[in-house]
């Protein structure tokens, strides 16, 4: 179970240090993203780095900074929801980055082993291998689990009370708070946040391994296999009526531990025969391949990228490049079997290739526009690049 250390850690905001500040920035940096409520970009605040950066680092080691409030946007989700997302300033993106890495050490070797989401060295297809593997094994039965609204509705008390397990710096402590609550700006109004970590947050990830760890440690003590990626979770039985019971004990933890709910309706018990998704695949008995909501929100994607009234030019070949090249480094794993997909897409995907070119749709253009054309342009398909990811896979290394 997760318990309190002997040994707690004390002196964190000691270890901040102008160098970590830099690392920070260079991470935030890299994953890129748009200004927050003040309407700085990662471009504006680099021309005045070394200052913003020294600031930062004495309102953090002196315990007076405040965090502004994050900007709240919308993304579609493939069902046609609205997905919220906060976006915090550039300089709160770095604060967050520097909590992140002094905590996330200190966490690492208390996380249990079948949690796979936001860790270092740990991946999807990782989890989605001990899936199968379990199967394998003989866990047939699966409870397909849906945290309500986890992200927007986690308790501040249980977030604070798994940092405060390991973490005795009050200074830290009370920095974390008030990222929490900063609040959340949307159309130009200021609302308070009581409860919830916002998705985007550079901190959210690891907050959530934190509160959810709880979970994962009650389901090891209670003897069941499960796999966990963030809040989407899979607890796989041998029987029905084990799967039953892993649903009703993680009801109860839930509602009563961290104040969490499961969604009735995206919540069920199922087995390997029916199927079920996980991570973006659908999974059964004899088959992984990609979810209908995947293909869906990949069809979108070129839809975007091949509207008939643009041209097929060498930019936009290579934007519908970068869709192709991860839809096949991530659905094209080696325990997949989407080749078939992939073949229906790439006759999709030609269509609307010849209807771009051609500003039409006419099966005519079939014989015109011919696929040798669309390679020598350098247009790849999902067929060709799952093919090549395979066979690189299977060629012995160079030793030369």
């Amino acid at each position: 179970m997760f318990l309190p250390l002997k040994i707690k850690h004390h002196s964190l905001t000691g270890r901040i240090t102008f160098r970590l500040m830099v690392l920070s920035f260079e991470s935030v940096a890299r994953n890129k993203g748009g200004p927050g409520v003040d309407g700085v970009d990662l471009d504006c605040f680099r021309l005045q780095l070394r200052p913003l950066l020294l600031s930062l680092m004495k309102d953090l080691k002196e315990g007076h900074y405040l965090p502004s409030p994050v900007l709240r946007v919308y993304i579609p989700k493939p069902d046609g929801a609205l997905r919220p997302l906060g976006i915090p300033i550039v300089r709160d993106r770095v604060a967050q980055e520097v909590l992140r890495r002094l905590l996330q050490p200190l966490f690492e070797p208390l996380f249990h082993s079948s949690s796979f989401g936001f860790r270092p060295g740990r991946s999807c297809h990782q989890a989605l291998r001990r899936v199968l593997e379990l199967h394998r094994s003989g866990h047939r039965m699966v409870f397909d689990a849906d945290v309500t609204g986890f992200f927007d509705n986690i308790p501040f008390s249980v977030l604070m009370r798994g940092l405060s397990y390991v973490v005795a710096d009050g200074n830290i402590l009370t920095l974390i708070e008030r990222v929490l609550k900063a609040g959340v700006c949307e159309d130009g109004v200021v609302h308070p946040t009581t409860v919830g970590t916002p998705q985007g947050g550079v901190l959210s990830p690891l907050l959530a391994n934190i509160a959810l760890n709880f979970l994962d440690w009650h389901l090891d003590d209670l003897g069941y296999r499960f796999v966990r990626y963030a809040d989407d979770f899979v607890v796989l039985c041998r029987t029905t009526r084990q799967a039953d019971e892993a649903r009703r004990q993680t009801e109860l933890f839930l509602k009563e531990e961290l104040g969490l709910t499961l969604s009735s309706e995206k919540t069920k018990v199922t087995d390997f025969k029916e199927g079920f998704n996980f991570l973006g695949f659908e999974l059964g008995s004899n088959r992984c391949r990609m979810r209908k909501k995947a293909v869906e929100n990949i069809k979108s994607k070129i839809r975007e990228g091949t509207i008939r009234k643009r041209n097929l030019d060498r930019q936009a070949i290579e934007r519908l490049n970068r869709v192709v090249r991860g839809t096949v480094n991530y659905f094209g794993a080696d325990f997949a079997r989407c080749r078939e997909q992939f073949r229906m897409l790439d006759r999709w995907y030609r269509m609307r290739l010849r209807c771009m070119k051609y500003k039409r749709k006419s099966q005519k253009d079939n014989c015109r526009l011919r696929i040798a054309w669309l390679e020598r342009m350098g247009v790849l398909f999902f067929l060709g690049e799952h093919d090549r990811l395979r066979s690189k896979a299977r060629d012995p290394p160079n030793l030369g």
